[in-house]
């Protein structure tokens, strides 16, 4: 059976919609970064999810090539991420100014992909899919000690989801903790385009410091 994320690291990308305290781990991602309204069509975020796929399919699919990579197992593309902020060193965005927005989307990367086999990766798929893949990059991202929480619900309506969790960091001793590298992070556990605004499940997470 093919190894999930999601089954495997409940604690990450299947919390409660409560909001809870937790320490995450360092963990490697193929990000594209970029900026602008996430909606519009054909927009840099638009293009930055289907970079992101083709690589990640070109790597789980490797094991039926010539290409082997060492300590392989098969396994479920993690679901897509992303980091968004509108002013360096400020948490959260404003959902009414969409067009100032700024993002770095990531796929989470099993830990047997080296940056050596991304090279290969993005190598690959620019050959077979006639497509330039230059503007994804490895990355190692260190969240530390996070507020999350599951929001349910449209996307424009997370900033009273944040206000709870945001409360309870502080009822619990603890105060947000922006900066240039601690950003406002969504998991999207719902593809919008088949399911409802209503039934949309998204991570959200934010990091926190003891007050």
């Amino acid at each position: 059976m093919a190894f999930d994320f999601k089954k495997e690291y409940k604690e990450f990308y299947l919390p409660p919609r409560k909001p809870g305290i937790i320490a995450v781990p360092p963990m490697n991602y193929i990000a594209v970064r970029g900026a602008g309204n996430p909606n519009e069509e054909q927009s840099e975020y638009q293009d930055s999810i289907g970079l992101l796929y083709g690589i990640a399919f070109t790597i789980k699919m490797s094991y039926k090539g010539s290409h082997k990579i060492n300590g392989y197992y098969e396994y479920v593309v993690p679901p897509l991420e992303g980091f968004w902020w509108q002013e360096a060193g400020k948490l959260g965005v404003d959902y009414a100014s969409k067009d100032t927005f700024q993002f770095l989307s990531v796929i989470r990367l099993p830990e047997f992909v080296t940056p050596q086999e991304l090279d290969w990766a993005i190598a690959e798929a620019t050959n077979k899919k006639q497509r330039d893949f230059s503007k994804v990059q490895w990355m190692t991202i260190n969240e530390g000690l996070c507020v999350q929480c599951m929001h349910l619900g449209p996307y424009d309506a997370e900033p009273a989801t944040i206000e709870a969790m945001h409360a309870y960091a502080r009822q619990n001793g603890f105060e947000p903790d922006p900066s240039n590298s601690r950003l406002h992070h969504e998991i999207y556990l719902s593809d919008p385009r088949r399911t409802v605004n209503s039934k949309l499940k998204t991570v959200i997470r934010h990091p926190i410091r003891p007050i």
